[in-house]
């Protein structure tokens, strides 16, 4: 089961923890978790982000680090580098920045 953000909760700060984390509102600030991040279509991030997976369908603002995969979808965007040992690019989404995939 994943922690949710709701479509009106705005977080203005750091989150940190072990467990699934999913947005559908605003974070801004830094997101570290040993799980999954998961940004819907209505969730916007401005953040720093460092998690196992990353799976975009909303809007994303800084840089990303994954340990496994990072995901943007076709209604997608990101504006950061990424950082990942597999990114997947979907036809229709939104990337500006660099790749790195080194392990």
């Amino acid at each position: 089961m994943a922690n949710v953000i709701g479509k009106s909760i705005v977080i203005d700060g750091e989150i940190s923890g072990d467990e699934d984390l999913v947005v559908q509102g605003t974070v801004k600030g830094k997101i570290m978790l040993k799980e999954s991040l998961l940004v819907e279509s209505s969730g916007t991030v401005e953040a720093d982000i460092q998690t196992q997976n990353v799976e975009i369908s909303g809007a994303v603002t800084g840089d990303i680090q994954a340990f496994s995969k990072v995901e943007i979808k076709s209604d997608g965007r990101v504006v950061g580098n990424i950082k990942a040992p597999r990114i997947l690019i979907a036809d229709g989404a939104k990337f500006k920045g660099n790749v790195d995939m080194d392990r």
